[in-house]
């Protein structure tokens, strides 16, 4: 896709949860460098949620650079409204 603005707004991601990448996967968004433990949390639990995000693109996260810093903050959206999902 040449403009990812469109499916970022189709699911609301809000602005400031916004990174580099959006995957659909099932019925669910995955916005981010989201951890594979994050997903398949997210996948066993099938919460009622609208997706999963990693917000910004964090050091040390897979295809990223250099090595972890801080804890990884994965939020949980619905209806554009975001809390905390886990923290890895």
């Amino acid at each position: 896709m040449e403009n990812l603005h469109t499916i970022k707004q189709k699911y609301t991601i809000p602005l400031e949860m916004q990174s580099c990448h959006t995957t659909i996967m099932d019925k669910y968004f995955i916005e981010g460098h989201v951890l594979t433990k994050a997903i398949n949390k997210l996948l066993k639990e099938q919460p009622d949620i609208d997706g999963i995000v990693l917000p910004g693109m964090p050091i040390g996260t897979p295809d990223m650079p250099g090595d972890k810093e801080e804890p990884y903050v994965i939020y949980q959206l619905i209806d554009g409204k975001f809390s905390v999902f886990m923290t890895i």
